[in-house]
């Protein structure tokens, strides 16, 4: 598992979505989970993201520490949200994460599918 020290992180992970990781985290209450942010191939536009709690660190991983939170992105995966920021939305349509990436030539209206 990686950690670029002295860059950029790779995927930038907003307050409100540190925080929400952090309060999952806390409730799910098993050691060493964090935030996994992959991307597969699926959905309506060609590409969907996949986020869930992981206690699994892969070897090509990529770690970004933010507000207490931790997110995990594989090697694969980064090359398709490189750049990208991760937040977390509670508003009158719901509460959610919002990956908004500048890879994606276009998204889906649902925002969980993109291509590029």
């Amino acid at each position: 598992m990686a950690e670029i020290k002295g860059r950029p992180d790779p995927i930038r992970v907003t307050q409100a979505a540190a925080r929400r990781i952090a309060e999952l985290v806390r409730k799910d209450g098993r050691p060493g989970l964090k935030l996994r942010v992959a991307v597969e191939g699926g959905g309506c536009s060609g590409f969907r993201y996949r986020l869930e709690l992981d206690d699994k660190a892969q070897p090509d991983d990529v770690t970004v520490r933010a507000g207490g939170a931790e997110v995990v992105v594989d090697g694969l995966s980064l090359l398709y949200v490189l750049g990208a920021e991760l937040d977390f939305v509670d508003d009158l349509s719901g509460a959610y994460f919002k990956v908004s990436n500048p890879n994606a030539s276009s998204s889906c209206g649902c925002g969980s599918s993109f291509s590029i």
